[in-house]
């Protein structure tokens, strides 16, 4: 477990009481949130797509921190010369003491199970089966992000929402210095030459750190997370990514 959140030493975070949010699950399917509704048989196959996500996925993540030394408007410098330039990060996060890397999966089970069903022509399992992963990778960031938040309260330090290269003019090439300031190896994930990780349903995120840290720009981060009693509480709960 992540016991500060300035660790400067990879932590893995495993056996994760993850919580999968089926809004989630139907926006990876292509449904409009608060238009379109799945009918019975959606909700059926849906139902079976769950059953085996719980039973292959396996959530787990890798954290470190690393110190930040420079910052202005588009970028972040880390030590060593590592720069991230990411357009209004500055506004976005405010100032930071540090950054948090975070690279997740629920691991290749899944993914392994939804080739087996196109291959035996399962189209309509195969493809929920899918979303289910992609929701359940999403949900996990969302989690780990969560979580980090609040390992910072007790430290009188805040934590970003997160971003992922490839999003937000974030270059996805910094991909790979992503991984070089923290291997996804303790958690089984590679990097490929093209960036993209295996597992495929695997996440890279940054968090921003420091004691004036801007948080939830643009959500309420506060909506999702579980802890109870939290004194920066902004709004209550809605739903959850925190199982039991």
């Amino acid at each position: 477990m992540i016991s500060s959140v300035l660790s400067s030493t990879p932590v893995v975070v495993q056996e994760v009481p993850l919580q999968i949010d089926p809004a989630e699950v139907l926006r990876f399917q292509g449904y409009k949130k608060g238009q379109d509704r799945p009918t019975a048989e959606v909700v059926e196959i849906y139902d079976r797509a769950l059953e085996e996500a719980l039973r292959l996925m396996a959530p787990r993540a890798v954290y470190r921190a690393v110190r930040v030394t420079g910052q202005a408007p588009d970028w972040i410098t880390l030590p060593d010369g590592v720069e991230f330039r990411v357009p209004e990060i500055g506004r976005l996060w405010g100032p930071l003491e540090g950054v948090g890397v975070v690279i997740c999966t629920i691991g290749g089970r899944l993914e392994v199970r939804v080739g087996e069903l196109f291959d035996a022509r399962e189209f309509p399992l195969a493809v929920m089966l899918d979303s289910v992963g992609s929701a359940a990778a999403e949900c996990l960031a969302e989690y780990i992000n969560d979580l980090l938040c609040q390992v910072a309260i007790p430290e009188g330090l805040k934590v970003t929402n997160r971003i992922s290269p490839g999003y937000a003019g974030w270059e996805v090439s910094d991909q790979r210095r992503l991984f070089r300031l923290c291997p996804g190896d303790p958690v089984g994930v590679a990097l490929h030459s093209e960036c993209f990780m295996t597992p495929l349903k695997s996440i890279s995120f940054l968090v921003g750190i420091g004691p004036a840290a801007r948080v939830d720009h643009y959500f309420t981060q506060c909506r999702r997370c579980w802890m109870k009693d939290c004194a920066y509480r902004r709004a209550p709960v809605d739903r959850t990514v925190h199982r039991g």
